[in-house]
């Protein structure tokens, strides 16, 4: 009789491990993940090439206001001034010398993003610059100013009220939303977005 071999029959392979080889891969990031990514970097810059140079911990919503004036200069919505033959034209029959701006829906994308973005890098929402009351107060007077220039009103949504709040009788008018022109954390911009939707904001960088 032969002897064993020694090498035993071999053992079956676990239940449950995987290959790593057939493994799924991530995900790749959504594109409003990406659009924040890019935002984000783009502000960095920004303080980066400030003069003097800023901090993130000093920024401040001055210094945010001053961000947005600064990427009017890759603006493409056509915005006229008071002076102009065509101020409140919507639909002008020629061309003027008035100056390209970044919509008001693409600037309260943008700071929906950033605002997003700065708590997401351990900032605390207390102290977000992207959320303080002078950048809300900016953003609805840019808002209001583009649709005198344009002849574009900006309607504010109606808030449904729902029928326990109703006044007695019957009588329960829509209120409206608040926070006209206010911006949303993590939103894409408020719900009243118009005009690019973050489209055209600038390059990933600023020149120093």
């Amino acid at each position: 009789m032969d002897s064993a071999s020694g090498a035993g029959p071999p053992e079956p392979q676990q239940q449950g491990a995987e290959d790593p080889s057939t493994a799924a891969p991530p995900a790749p990031p959504s594109r409003y993940e990406s659009q924040k990514r890019r935002d984000w970097n783009t502000f960095l810059q920004y303080l980066r090439n400030h003069k003097p140079p800023l901090t993130l911990a000093r920024c401040s919503g001055a210094h945010v206001i001053e961000f947005l004036k600064y990427l009017d200069q890759f603006g493409k919505t056509k915005v006229h001034a008071s002076g102009c033959p065509y101020f409140g034209h919507p639909n002008p029959p020629a061309p003027c010398a008035c100056p390209l701006k970044q919509a008001w829906g693409s600037l309260d994308a943008l700071i929906g993003r950033l605002r997003a973005a700065y708590e997401e890098n351990g900032g605390r929402p207390e102290s977000n610059p992207f959320g303080a009351k002078a950048v809300r107060i900016y953003l609805r007077e840019v808002r209001e100013g583009q649709a005198k220039a344009r002849g574009i009103p900006y309607e504010k949504k109606k808030r449904k009220r729902t029928p326990a709040s109703a006044d007695v009788g019957g009588s329960s008018t829509a209120g409206e939303g608040s926070g006209s022109g206010d911006v949303v954390s993590g939103g894409g911009g408020g719900g009243e977005t118009t005009g690019g939707g973050g489209s055209n904001v600038g390059p990933t960088t600023a020149p120093s």
